[in-house]
């Protein structure tokens, strides 16, 4: 299901960093995030729900950059 606050998000393994690129073309980086956590917001049904319950306050974050 298409979110409206998530355009698009990917795992980075090697660095433990969850990228979240939001509809309004912020990208950020959470560290430090578990790939179990990844994966559970993979399978959620709201992922920006997920994103307000589950990552954000919970890991540091990095502006990436606006597309």
């Amino acid at each position: 299901m298409p979110s409206s606050v998530v355009a698009s998000m990917k795992y980075i393994r090697e660095r433990s960093v969850l990228r979240v690129t939001y509809v309004s073309g912020n990208v950020y980086d959470y560290l430090n995030v578990p790939s179990t956590v990844y994966a559970e917001m993979r399978a959620a049904t709201s992922k920006g729900k997920f994103l307000n319950e589950r990552i954000k306050g919970h890991y540091p974050f990095e502006k990436v950059s606006k597309d």
